[in-house]
């Protein structure tokens, strides 16, 4: 029999078994794999195990049904906030009582035990249960591993004998391990029936054909009996068509073990990134441009630097920029490429590479951002901030060295890419430990001097910032250097740097950027809208260029006082 499903978000698996009794009178072997209702799939991932019952004791068959059926339905009906580890643990410390008690207490049943191992597949971990000695393969690419240790002797004259089974004992002992899980990863579960006369080579060469699991489950068996096997056969295989996106504990269980080193320089070639050009070094990491010889394709690649007191804020917020990448689907947010764990050897992102330039280095050439252009830039930032705030993501360092102009193949206008979300604020997940609200000062909202710690409404603040300059050159407020305690007022009108812009420009961008976050728009959409609508709503009014006193008072009264000087002279001069 066959399974298709459709798992939490994204997961899809594919499910074949066969269990065959061979030359036994019984068959003591049992398995089963539930996917659940739809809110399980969700809570609890989908499961799939398999027992063998102890030879020579009664009641195996009993044993292995029960225990498969009951740790089962006993994880799936467990709260979603306790950790899968603890679920099947509590699940299985349940039926293992449960049999204990009745294989002493039933003559019919007396002493029954069974060995069992169990597959979890949760987000993008499989969570593997095991006693006794059946086993669980995963062939990956074509490499198999065996991901269980077998719980028997191994003294001479008790080799085969089981030292740990479900039932056999009060207590029991339970193997317990977590891994990434990649797609097309192909699992085997199978009892001793058919391990036991099948070679490593002959399994990991019926996988690799890559039939259907069904069609590959009943060919084990087959294999396995028709090599003389005396017991029952039971094989299980489980192949992993796709997964969700990332969650936190699951980046953290990919980047664990990789290590923060000094960065690289240009042409070294890191598992198979070729280093091309440097584009950045800050002060916390080094940004190349680089060649994936895997992919064939043109990425970014950013590299932690190795700080004392810092590596565990640095993996954070690595992990937090992917976890965001693999959640916000936005044309105007850039994304964070998926690398499998076993090809990095070390800490790093990698991002498409963006054919175009920073925002920041657009407005170091000349000419000028027009209106036109500059509204169809900022609009497009403006929606992808408010994609970010869909999701409960604060991006907290908006600013044109965040935003690349990407020049994009047969269109006129530039796209647009917000990156950099490794400081972000996300719901649900905890903070970074810092001090003070992260971001670059001249972008930060006046609320993150005072010691809040960053929302939707500063987030909306710098992205005025960030339009504003895009057609000022210039910051509203005045450039704010670091550890500054800045004052705010009024900004300083757009006009008065751009007299060709509408004054409708001005007002929409002077409530963005107000002092207090309450005379603020509502969210960014509605920012985004009056700079897409603003045109059409504004009055048909032809616009004055103000008064020199109006825009540059200071430079009227110095040229009074010049000119004051300057007839005080000629009248002394001709006395």
């Amino acid at each position: 029999m066959s399974f298709h499903q459709q798992g939490p978000e994204q997961l899809r698996v594919a499910v074949g078994y066969s269990s065959e009794r061979g030359p036994r009178t019984d068959n003591e072997d049992y398995c089963a794999f539930v996917d659940g209702t739809p809110s399980q799939r969700t809570r609890h991932g989908v499961v799939a195990g398999i027992a063998d019952g102890v030879g020579g004791a009664k009641g195996g068959r009993v044993a292995a049904e029960t225990v498969v059926r009951g740790f089962i339905d006993g994880y799936l009906s467990q709260s979603e906030l306790l950790s899968v580890r603890k679920k099947s643990a509590r699940a299985l410390e349940a039926m293992n009582r449960w049999v204990h008690a009745v294989g002493r207490s039933n003559a019919d049943l007396q002493g029954m035990a069974c060995t069992l191992t169990a597959l979890i597949l949760w987000g993008r971990q499989a969570h593997i249960v095991h006693v006794g000695d059946s086993r669980l393969y995963r062939l990956r690419h074509d490499r198999l591993d065996r991901l269980t240790t077998d719980h028997t002797f191994t003294e001479w004259g008790m080799q085969g004998v089981l030292r740990r089974a479900v039932g056999a004992n009060d207590s029991i002992q339970i193997d317990y391990l977590a891994e990434p899980v990649q797609v097309h990863d192909r699992y085997l579960l199978c009892t001793d029936g058919v391990h036991g006369f099948l070679p490593e080579r002959v399994l990991r060469n019926a996988l690799a054909l890559r039939a259907s699991p069904e069609e590959t489950a009943r060919s084990l068996t087959a294999a396995a009996l028709a090599a003389r096997g005396g017991d029952n056969a039971t094989a299980l295989v489980l192949d992993v068509l796709s997964l969700p996106p990332a969650n936190q504990p699951d980046l953290e269980l990919a980047i664990a073990g990789q290590p923060i080193l000094p960065p690289p320089t240009i042409g070294t070639v890191i598992d198979g990134f070729d280093l091309k050009a440097q584009l950045s070094d800050g002060r916390y990491s080094r940004v190349f441009r680089a060649h994936d010889t895997v992919a064939k394709r043109s990425v970014i690649i950013k590299f932690p630097k190795p700080i004392q007191d810092a590596d565990a804020v640095l993996r954070q917020a690595f992990i937090r920029e992917t976890w965001i990448a693999a959640r916000v689907r936005s044309p105007w947010v850039g994304e964070v490429l998926d690398i499998p764990p076993e090809r990095q050897t070390r800490l790093y992102s990698v991002m498409p590479f963006y054919d175009g330039e920073t925002l920041e280095a657009r407005l170091q050439r000349s000419p000028p951002i027009s209106l036109s252009e500059g509204l169809t830039l900022a609009i497009k930032l403006a929606k992808g901030v408010a994609a970010l705030h869909r999701a409960g993501i604060v991006h907290r360092d908006i600013k044109p060295d965040n935003v690349i102009l990407e020049h994009v193949a047969e269109q006129a206008e530039a796209g647009v890419k917000l990156v950099d979300l490794g400081v972000a604020r996300v719901a649900g997940m905890d903070d970074f430990a810092l001090e003070h609200a992260p971001g670059t000062p001249s972008y930060m909202a006046p609320e993150l001097f005072a010691g809040a710690h960053g929302d939707a409404l500063s987030d909306q603040f710098a992205v005025a910032v960030t339009i504003y300059r895009l057609f000022s050159r210039v910051y509203p407020y005045g450039e704010i250097e670091p550890f500054s305690r800045p004052r705010f007022s009024k900004p300083t009108p757009l006009t008065f740097h751009r007299p060709d812009l509408p004054a409708w420009l001005d007002q929409v961008l002077a409530r963005a950027l107000a002092v207090s976050p309450h005379d603020r728009f509502g969210d960014v959409l509605e920012l985004a809208f009056e700079l897409e609508h603003g045109s059409a709503r504004a009055l048909p009014t032809v616009l004055h260029r103000k008064p020199l006193y109006e825009r540059n008072p200071v430079f009227v009264w110095q040229i009074i006082a010049i000119t004051l000087a300057v007839l005080l002279f000629v009248s002394w001069a001709f006395k």
